[in-house]
């Protein structure tokens, strides 16, 4: 009877199991459940657009800069419009403040309504990073959905894995769709900017060695009557534009983290820094850098260089010399703007650091809530921007109005390059494409090609790539959650410390001799602890 009432008591099991696993299709029930729908199945094969909905997902991100004053909404923006009618997928945006993304997001998060996507650096400005994002129950790990329904997103990151490392965090979670730089070509874009028809007239070559630069700036001044021979951006950060290693690079430091022989270092903690103060202390006294620097934003730049009064600044290939090129031959028509190299203290050397970026840039990169109502439509549109079609109309925008194919070449068309309501390119390709910013696809190299419309461009470009940047500097590295609060603390204090030692030595204010006693209030502000945790992010990151 025992062995009768056991054999009974197994086979009802069996069956009540068998009839569990067919009503929810033999998996298990949980997130996974969650993310399907029912007229959604996993295939990993790619998807057909435009795809057949009558579903409206929701997006917030922030506008392009370059649209502000053009256009007041997504909506509004001719490439928003066509990217639904080609996935087939109608889309309800919401766009934060510009430059106030962080805080908008704080807000968001805090309400608890979040939308289906979410536009946002998670990487670089959610604090704890994206893993945290996703513990906290803010966005889904995508793992699943990528494998079974992003199958263009899936392949490229399977035939290149040096990306596919970048695009994860530390414990292997894949937090949003990313931003790739498709090609070498556009992962430099900035350096220093001189007037070559100056140098022209005072029979001066393009300078290269620091000396040169002494030299040149000297005579920007006494012979052109320049009165800001150098200038520079410095905001939000004291020279905010030059912190990749311009002119600092010259004695072996940047402006942040770097790598070198195996070990972390922090720039303006190394002796280098004290010698880049002493040069720019130097060039401040004899009138070779605008007086104003410590204040100087764009408009004041835009202005120096406009007029003549500076002859040199560090700046973009198309906001820089793009821009400023018109202005300056407004004034004098025989202007020309060039890039010069990095420079060095010794001709013929390599520059240590320059701007270059790396392929995956977490800007424009955009994740998917864990509030979305249908995640696999979600990931199906996205996917989208790694198809060969959608890296087209990303890059180019719609074939036969934004671009046309010429010879196999995507050709912008003159309502972008010469457009009749006067938008400048950079302004005119946000509106009918991405190619000139970031977002949710893979960046190709015939954008840049077109948009450095100038000779000087895109030498420039060249130009600036010759550096040894990449040897040294650090890979898309994360603290972990636990770290990330105590990182941050120490940085803030840190940077606003160097930011005032920096402006304080330069200007005059304080001897260079006080640099040292900065360097012990960086001790005391626990430097060493947190290149500690920069260096077991980067110990993790090797891991991956």
């Amino acid at each position: 009877m025992k062995r009768l009432l056991a054999s009974t008591l197994v086979i009802m099991m069996l069956a009540m199991l068998a009839v569990a696993c067919s009503s929810n299709g033999g998996k298990e029930s949980g997130s996974e459940g969650k993310n399907n729908t029912n007229n959604s199945e996993a295939s990993g094969e790619p998807t057909k657009y435009p795809i057949e909905t009558d579903k409206k997902l929701t997006y917030w991100g922030e506008i392009n800069g370059n649209l502000i004053g053009v256009k007041a909404s997504h909506k509004d923006i001719p490439f928003f419009q066509q990217w639904q009618k080609k996935t087939g997928v109608s889309l309800e945006f919401t766009a934060p403040p510009t430059g106030q993304t962080k805080e908008a997001l704080n807000v968001l998060l805090a309400s608890g309504d979040l939308p289906d996507m979410i536009e946002f650096n998670f990487l670089g400005d959610f604090p704890g990073g994206p893993e945290k994002a996703i513990n906290d129950g803010y966005i889904l790990k995508l793992n699943d959905l990528i494998d079974q329904y992003a199958p263009n997103l899936k392949k490229f990151l399977q035939d290149n894995p040096d990306i596919d490392k970048m695009v994860k965090t530390d414990n292997g979670s894949y937090y949003a769709f990313p931003f790739i730089r498709g090609d070498e070509y556009l992962r430099v874009f900035q350096g220093p900017i001189i007037r070559q028809d100056w140098l022209d007239e005072l029979g001066l070559p393009v300078p290269e060695t620091i000396d040169d630069w002494t030299t040149t700036l000297t005579a920007f001044k006494e012979k052109k009557g320049a009165s800001a021979p150098f200038t520079v951006n410095s905001k939000p950060r004291y020279f905010n534009d030059s912190g990749n290693g311009a002119f600092l690079g010259a004695f072996g430091v940047n402006r942040g983290f770097y790598q070198e022989d195996g070990v972390v270092k922090f720039g303006p903690a190394e002796a280098g820094f004290k010698q880049y103060l002493g040069l720019f202390r130097d060039w401040y006294a004899k009138g070779l850098i605008d007086k104003n620097i410590a204040t100087a934003d764009t408009k004041a730049v835009d202005g120096n260089i406009a007029s003549g009064a500076t002859g040199a600044s560090v700046g973009n290939a198309g906001g820089g010399i793009g821009k400023w090129q018109p202005l300056v031959e407004a004034n004098d028509p025989k202007a020309v703007l060039v890039g010069a190299p990095y420079p060095v203290l010794n001709k013929g050397e390599t520059p240590k650091f320059g701007q270059k970026h790396q392929a995956y840039a977490s800007e424009g990169t955009v994740a998917i809530s864990a509030s979305a109502k249908d995640p696999i439509l979600a990931v199906k549109m996205l996917d989208y921007g790694y198809s060969e079609e959608g890296r087209l109309f990303f890059n180019f925008g719609t074939e036969g109005e934004s671009y046309n194919m010429v010879d196999g070449y995507p050709t912008y068309t003159d309502l972008l390059m010469k457009n009749p309501d006067k938008l400048a390119p950079a302004q005119a390709i946000s509106m009918y494409a991405r190619g000139s910013y970031n977002g949710p696809f893979i960046q190709d190299k015939r954008y840049a090609e077109q948009f450095f419309a100038l000779q000087t461009q895109r030498d420039a470009v060249v130009t600036w790539g010759k550096t040894d940047a990449a040897k040294y500097n650090l890979p898309p590295i994360t603290p972990t959650p636990e770290e990330s609060s105590e990182y941050a603390t120490i940085m803030n204090d840190i940077n606003t410390l160097v930011d005032e030692m920096s402006l304080k030595i330069i200007l005059g204010t304080e001897p260079l001799d006080a640099y040292d006693s900065y360097i012990a209030k960086m001790k005391q502000l626990k430097l060493d602890r947190a290149i500690e945790i920069q260096k077991a992010a980067l110990e993790r990151y090797n891991n991956r």
